[in-house]
């Protein structure tokens, strides 16, 4: 993923129904098995919430399956909800009392009719519905039929199952971010959670062979929303649920993740609907409204005592027996339905928008490529400003970088001539003239490393020149340039610099200049201060997972007003400052994804600290 292209949040969603309303019985079932007796009174429905009424997914299906039911009957129906909240209380004993609670409520107005929304509510309700609804058909809803096999539904139960792919949003979001190289996963405690991580490493398995992938499980939310916030910019984060977190908090999962993905470095996408409008780009996934929809004429064919009967498709096409021989109302589980069949309405919708969409994609297109052209424009401009700024550098240090260029120089005139004189001699001392040949190398050497910083300082490019370095390295390579103007100005250099490197990616020559411009505004700072307390600092460290540089002074300070203000285009204290210096070190460091920041120390004087993101994940000192 190059510059700018995470800069704003993306805003696309996808959603795919799968298929709902599936029966699970094996066997046909007689209308007369089916009907429900009602006389003299309305039917009696009551809906089954796993949880509490926080979770949006589940309300919203209940929502729409009351809508539905009120619809289709006038109103005329009783309908109760009750939320078994069984995620935070799972203890066997509560569950125990929950049905002898329901029983006796519901002991003089029996429900004829239980919808189930979720597997705990569907295994809560076969378990118990002798207690609760004796004689009641049970709908179940809200999962894969995967689920409702591992869970061993009666025969009996009426199933509207949904299928939640997480491959599906993941191969959206691979499509969206195609430069991606890293994949996360993010996964809660509860037993929910953990089968959902379950879920998705086996259907992930060939998928997450393509990227560096990492689960993120078992961990507290303030640990995941911090993990969240150092992942690699070019990383895809798939959000399942976290309905408890390692430390035992419960949570409403569109909350936990809206929380994750508000401090994420990169996009989140999760297979709910629900977690639209809560930092979640989007993903693939059921809508809740239709299911309930669903679940809802499931509910009215109940109650009008229809039969309801099943046959697998694959036996029927083995045996060579026609379709048009099943009685009326059989759904054919496992049929392989035709594209029309199975997405009619999604066809003719689409073929409508495909015109509509290549408009609007050939609009993004060229909007895509006028903003290339201005990042383009912007990185050029950059690079122009930042060889201006090398170039007034080179000329501040010009006088001491003569200075220091001139003490090598006389060196080798001096130890030429002494050698001279030498060799003129009568007994000439060959291992005085060996070590003075040897001090004339050491010092063309010490004048080619001078002549060498001031190429790389003066030197201008058309393009970043991204690498990977030790910013140590590139400190140290700073402090050579400058350290003949600090003792010039009498400024005592120091550096404490963390062992082990500090490994960055960006342009080396970019960097050394925003410590060399830090620097020099802190030398210039330090005029008016006592030369004998004059002293220029560097120091890198490792602080929260970045590579940190700070360069401190003990000159006079930034008055606390102006702290807003400094890295402002053209805003300066100097008489003859052009106010650029510390504008071009915030460009700089922002293009690299970096921070840049000005303080007072108590001590007095100033402190700059530039952070840069590391090139790969430091190990931990113990």
């Amino acid at each position: 993923m190059g510059l700018g292209e995470w800069s704003g949040r993306l805003c696309c969603t996808a959603f795919l129904l799968a298929v709902v309303a599936l029966s699970v019985p094996s066997r046909h079932v007689a209308a007369s098995d089916t009907s429900i007796a009602i006389v003299d009174r309305v039917p009696r429905v009551l809906v089954l919430y796993p949880y509490d009424e926080r979770i949006a997914a589940t309300t919203a299906a209940g929502e729409a399956l009351r809508s539905r039911v009120l619809e289709a009957t006038n109103g005329k129906i009783d309908l109760f909800s009750e939320f078994l909240d069984l995620s935070r209380f799972p203890e066997g004993d509560h569950v125990a009392r929950m049905a002898r609670y329901l029983g006796e409520k519901y002991a003089s107005r029996r429900p004829d009719v239980v919808v189930a929304l979720g597997k705990e509510s569907a295994s809560f309700v076969t378990a118990n519905r002798g207690t609760i609804a004796p004689g009641a058909k049970i709908v179940a809803a809200g999962f894969g039929t995967a689920t409702a096999e591992k869970i061993s539904l009666p025969d009996d139960v009426i199933g509207a199952f949904t299928t939640f792919d997480i491959l599906k949003t993941a191969e959206m979001a691979r499509s969206l971010q195609p430069n991606a190289r890293h994949l996360y996963i993010v996964g809660g405690s509860s037993d929910f959670d953990r089968g959902w991580l379950t879920t998705a490493r086996a259907a992930l398995e060939q998928f997450s062979k393509s990227y560096e992938t990492t689960y993120l499980e078992d961990l507290t939310i303030d640990e995941f929303a911090e993990r969240a916030s150092r992942v690699p910019p070019d990383s895809i984060i798939l959000a399942l649920t976290v309905f408890k977190d390692r430390a035992g908090r419960n949570f409403v999962p569109r909350d936990a993740i809206g929380q994750i993905a508000a401090t994420a470095s990169a996009p989140v996408y999760g297979p709910y609907e629900t977690y639209i409008d809560h930092g979640v780009v989007g993903g693939n996934t059921v809508t809740f409204e239709v299911l309930g929809r669903t679940v809802g004429d499931l509910v009215i064919d109940a109650i009008a005592g229809k039969p309801v009967s099943d046959a697998d498709a694959r036996q029927l096409q083995r045996w060579g027996l026609a379709e048009k021989d099943l009685p009326p109302g059989t759904i054919q589980m496992h049929k392989e339905r035709s594209l029309w069949a199975e997405h009619s309405v999604v066809l003719v919708a689409g073929g409508g928008l495909v015109l509509a969409q290549a408009s609007i994609i050939s609009v993004l297109l060229l909007e895509r490529r006028r903003r290339r052209d201005a990042e383009r424009s912007s990185r050029l401009h950059l690079l122009e400003a930042v060889h201006l700024n090398q170039s007034a550098t080179a000329g501040a240090l010009s006088s001491s970088i003569a200075h220091e260029l001139n003490q090598p120089l006389s060196a080798i005139r001096n130890n030429a001539e002494a050698a001279s004189v030498l060799l003129r001699s009568e007994n000439p001392d060959h291992e005085l003239i060996q070590q003075i040949l040897l001090d004339i190398q050491e010092d063309d050497q010490r004048a080619g490393d001078i002549i060498s910083r001031m190429r790389g300082l003066l030197k201008k490019r058309d393009e970043i020149d991204w690498q990977e370095f030790d910013l140590n390295d590139v400190t140290s390579s700073a402090i050579h340039i400058i350290h003949g103007e600090a003792e010039r100005r009498g400024i005592k250099l120091t550096s404490n610099q963390l062992p082990g490197g500090l490994p960055v990616r960006a342009d080396k020559v970019h960097v050394q200049q925003v410590i060399l411009n830090l620097a020099i505004n802190a030398m210039d700072s330090m005029l008016d201060a006592v030369p004998a307390g004059r002293t220029l600092t560097f120091a890198t460290e490792l602080a929260n997972e970045k590579a940190e540089l700070r360069v401190s002074d003990t000159g006079d300070g930034i008055p606390r007003e102006r702290l807003n203000k400094i890295f402002e285009p053209f805003y300066t204290t100097k008489k003859a400052g052009t106010g650029l210096g510390l504008s071009i070190a915030r460009a700089i460091v922002e293009t690299y994804g970096g921070t840049i920041r000005a303080d007072n120390r108590p001590e007095g004087g100033a402190v700059f600290r530039v952070a840069l993101p590391l090139a790969r994940r430091q190990e931990r000192s113990r």
